[in-house]
Order: C-alpha cells, then sequence, then structure tokens
C-alpha cells in the first residue's frame, strides 16, 4: 500500500515540478522519489535479502537520475538532490520493477526470517527494517512529495 500511495501521488507530476526546488534547504520532489524508491531498492534486495540491488544491476544506466547519490559523503545528498536531473517515465518504471521485487522479498520471509539481526544498522531486526526503512520511510517521502505539489498550486495527494 506504501507504494501504492507513492505512485498515486506521483501521478500527474510534470518535469517541471519534479525539478523545482523549493526555497530553504527542501529536496526537489523528483530527488525526493528517486531516494524512496533507491532505499526500497537498496534495504529490500541488500539489507534484507543479501543480494545486489536493481539500479546496479538489471537496471544500471536505466533508473532515470542523471546521477547517483552519493554514499560515501552523506553531507553531500543535499547538494545532489538539488542538481539531479529525473526522467519521471524511467523512475516509474524502475519503482514498479523495486516494488514487485520487494514484495517478492515480503513474500519469501518466514516467522523467524523477520526476527532475525541485521549486523548493520546497530543489530535492527528485519521487521524493524521492513516497517520502519521500507514502509514508514516510503509514507514520509509520499506526504514530503504531496507537500511539494501543494507549494506549486496542485493537488498533493490523490484523495
Amino acid at each position: 500500500e506504501a507504494n501504492e500511495w507513492l505512485a498515486a501521488t506521483m501521478q500527474g507530476v510534470t518535469t517541471e515540478q519534479a525539478h523545482w526546488k523549493p526555497p530553504g534547504t527542501a529536496n526537489p520532489l523528483g530527488a525526493t522519489y528517486a531516494h524512496a524508491l533507491l532505499s526500497q531498492d537498496i534495504v529490500g534486495n541488500v539489507v534484507i535479502k543479501g543480494g545486489a540491488p536493481l539500479a546496479a544491476t538489471t537496471w544500471a544506466g536505466k533508473v532515470g537520475i542523471s546521477e547517483p547519490p552519493p554514499t560515501e559523503d552523506i553531507t553531500a545528498w543535499g547538494q545532489w538532490a538539488r542538481n539531479v536531473k529525473v526522467d519521471l517515465d524511467a523512475l516509474r518504471a524502475y519503482g514498479q520493477a523495486v516494488q514487485t521485487a520487494v514484495d517478492g522479498v515480503f513474500m519469501s520471509l518466514t516467522d523467524a526470517d523477520l526476527s532475525r539481526k541485521l549486523e548493520a544498522f546497530g543489530g535492527s531486526t528485519v521487521m524493524f527494517m521492513l516497517s520502519g526503512a521500507l514502509i514508514g520511510h516510503t509514507h514520509d517521502h509520499t506526504g514530503e512529495i504531496a507537500c511539494l505539489k501543494g507549494l506549486q498550486g496542485v493537488k498533493g495527494f490523490v484523495i
């Protein structure tokens, strides 16, 4: 459902709206959308599943972003977010692939998997990563995108 809300909130977003730079230090909604999808890819396919992200394998070079976000220097992320250009059609297609892959990860987990502790993220459990880093994180950024749409004079959420 989190991905359905995200996709519905992104409906009708134009390239101009995606790249609009809000005042202050808020990120453009295109970068926020990309971040939400890339995060799901990494948390679902790497942290929980132990595989590789789609963005580096089957979707390498096709994600829909002009440059990858910084991974070593988190302080550079804000600058990346204000400069990255997104191809919304490509990003939406990547988002559908991520949703399918992450749904598959969800469906494969057993009760024992959910309580498994992950060495990364301070020993958080798989359940915490699912509820916080996948579902909650996606909802958080969906609300942020809705707000950024509203600041541009269009309806944020579809309801």
